[in-house]
Parts: structure tokens; sequence; C-alpha cells
């Protein structure tokens, strides 16, 4: 390969990259609902939206698949569970009015008039540019009322843990379905907080009665409490508010957070969060999607020495992710890391990982606690003998409650 194709090849990629972190403030949730997770029942109506601080109106694609429930494809067409179009353009576009910062913002259903979704199941949105390239993808499910699932969450039964970590405990009511070997067609994911990166998967019942699936494990089902999301709100971007100690008007308006410091080895404090989520929210207009104004928000985490592994900030804004956006720098002259994201004016839940073999360690700066108010869901999917796809027939939701 000679030199110019090489050169041509790195351009193409870094386009495609920057294009990628210039998309802010997506949100895929259930429509009329004040509900954060994208999961709803077959025939309701999920949204997806989505702000690109470009500004240039591109012609952006959505596409979506059926998964299995270790979300890869599934082994049926698009066209046995979609009726109509499986990818096909968004056509909801509206440019930003009165902001500093210029965006185009998008906003697609899912189902619409084009994409008919007739199979409940797991579904990756991946939505793709003018190369067919994939910027951004989300998970979401639709289910079936068929099993009713009963969650309960409890402080961890084992003794190592017991002040660190939360059982997951729930059973299975599945009076209309005969399954013949649950071990072989259900399988059952739990999340807390709507992550899928600390799912756990494939977990089997316990007790196996007569339409009665339990699954009242003491290890298999242990999660780390972890901490208490922090919070800040910006909803008024020009004043000092919640949690914000400065801002400035530049290019763009800068919020400066005050300084946080690790929380691992201080005793557990009770503070209401939304459980990692945000919600998009501003004084200064009426339209939060159009009209919401970025600013550019200013992290620290005070801290002696540096940390042997990366660190990050980390909630639902940026899908809980590990990248280099959100990754921190520490700095020695003021011994505290640093990070500046843009983020759309709003009431936000953040907190800070390590990096450990790829996957978030949430404990080792922010603590782990028994008594952290933690949100689980329990999705159960039904595969039967002879079938090719996996249903959702049933989605529970818990709590913890510090009382039990």
């Amino acid at each position: 390969m000679n030199l110019k194709i090489k050169w041509l090849l790195t351009c193409f990629i870094i386009c495609i990259t920057t294009s990628a972190q210039n998309i802010k403030t997506v949100q895929l949730r259930p429509l009329g609902s004040k509900a954060y997770a994208p999961i709803t029942r077959l025939g309701n109506v999920l949204e997806l939206s989505f702000d690109d601080l470009d500004a240039d109106n591109k012609r952006y694609q959505y596409k979506i698949q059926h998964m299995t429930p270790n979300w890869t494809p599934s082994d049926i067409q698009s066209n046995q569970y979609i009726q109509g179009f499986d990818q096909d353009y968004i056509i909801n576009v509206t440019n930003s009015f009165n902001t500093l910062q210029d965006y185009t913002h998008y906003q697609v259903q899912f189902p619409n008039e084009n994409t008919r979704i007739t199979k409940s199941g797991n579904y990756l949105i991946s939505i793709l540019n003018d190369y067919d390239e994939v910027v951004f993808t989300r998970k979401c499910v639709f289910y079936e009322d068929l099993a009713t699932v009963g969650v309960s969450v409890l402080r961890s039964r084992n003794i190592n843990y017991v002040n660190e970590k939360q059982t997951v405990q729930f059973i299975v009511n599945h009076p209309n379905i005969n399954i013949q070997n649950p071990n072989q067609e259900i399988k059952v994911s739990v999340l807390q907080n709507h992550n899928w990166n600390i799912a756990k998967n494939n977990i089997e019942p316990l007790f196996i009665k007569p339409y009665q699936l339990v699954y009242n494990h003491t290890m298999k089902t242990n999660f780390w409490g972890g901490n208490e999301f922090l919070n800040f709100d910006n909803k008024y971007i020009r004043n000092t508010s919640l949690n914000i100690a400065k801002t400035s008007r530049e290019d763009v308006f800068h919020n400066y957070l005050y300084p946080n410091e690790p929380r691992e080895y201080k005793p557990y404090t009770y503070n209401p969060d939304i459980n990692g989520q945000f919600i998009v929210r501003t004084l200064d207009a009426q339209d939060t999607d159009t009209e919401a104004d970025y600013a550019t928000m200013h992290f620290t985490l005070e801290t002696i020495e540096p940390y042997n592994e990366d660190v990050y900030v980390y909630g639902a804004f940026n899908n809980f992710a590990l990248n280099e956006e959100n990754k921190m720098e520490y700095d020695n002259d003021i011994a505290a890391y640093t990070c500046k994201i843009p983020i759309k004016q709003g009431f936000y839940n953040y907190t800070f990982v390590t990096k450990n073999n790829n996957t978030p360690n949430i404990t080792q700066i922010e603590g782990s606690f028994y008594q952290t108010e933690n949100e689980y869901t329990v999705i159960v999917y039904y595969k039967p003998f002879g079938e090719i796809y996996h249903r959702v027939i049933g989605v529970g939701f818990g709590y913890f409650n510090q009382n039990q």
C-alpha cells in the first residue's frame, strides 16, 4: 500500500471518529413515560434522540436488528421481526436555536410508519452515516406480558462481602406457558441501574415448581453496591448552582464543578440520586430539544497520588462508556485528576471509576456499600424447543431497601 492510500485511509478514519465524538445527549426511552430504561412492552413506542455538534444536517440512517440474550445477531431474518424497513433515514431533524453551541437535533421513534416491530426480544439500534459506517449503537428490549417477575434486593448473604454487596433474588410465575426444560428454554439477565456493562447473564433457576421458577441464589446474583452517584444541575447555565462552583462564558459556557475526593474509605452517606441517569432541562427556554445550550463541564478529582489504572467520569450521559473523551488526566501541580466534557443543560448523575481489564471498577475510588439504593432489572427470555429466536416474556424491577 503506497503512502497516498495510507494517508487517505487515515484521514477517512479520523473523520469517522470525529463524527462519532460529536454525537452528544443520546436518549432512548419509552415515549410518554418517566422511565429511563429503553425497555417497554411490545406495541409501545421508544423514542431515540441525539445531537450532532457539527450542526451540518447530516443524513443519518437507523438500522434495527433482533439480537440473542448474549447480544449476538438472531437467526431470524429482518422480515420475520419487522414489517416495513429495518433501515431507513431519520427525517425528524431540527437545528438549535439561540444557543452558543450550534447543534442539530435528531429524533426517531420505534415503531414508526416505516418500521413496525412484530417480535419481542433484544434489539440493537445502530445509527449510520453516509458511508454506512456505524456512528453509535444503543440496546433496547421489547417484551410480552406472559410472565410476572417478582424481584427482591437484599444485603449480601456472603459473609466476606456483607458490607459491600447486594443480592438480587426473584421468582418467575408463568401460568400460561408450559415450560418443559427451564434450564435450556429460559435465560435470565439481571441489570444494575440499566447498565449492560455489569449485567449478569444466563442465570439458571435454583428451584423449579409447577408454573414457577425460583431464583433464590446467594452468590450468583451478587452485585457490588457501589456508592450513591454524585450530581450537578446546570439548568440555569449562566450562574452557579447545585455543585457548580464557577461559570464563565468564552466561545461557549464553561461550568466548573466543586472538586471531589475519593469516598472509598469514607462512611456511607445517603444521597438521593437517579441511579446514574440524566434529565435534559433548562430555565432559559421552552424547548429543551433545540433551545437547551451546551456547557463544557470541568470535573476534578483530588487525590495525593495517581491510581495505577486509568480514571474515567462515568454515567448514563456517556452510556457508561470508558473512552478517551471521558478519561481523566492527572495534574501533578494540583494533585488532582481533571477532565472536561461538553454536556447539555440539565440534571446529571455521575461517578468516578477505574478501568480494569477493559471493565469498570466501581469500587476503587467511590467504595462499595450494601446500603446504596440501586435499581435492578430482571429480563426473562424464552426459547422453546424447535424455535429459532428468544422472546422476552417478562420483566421485573426491584430496589434495595435498607430495612430488609
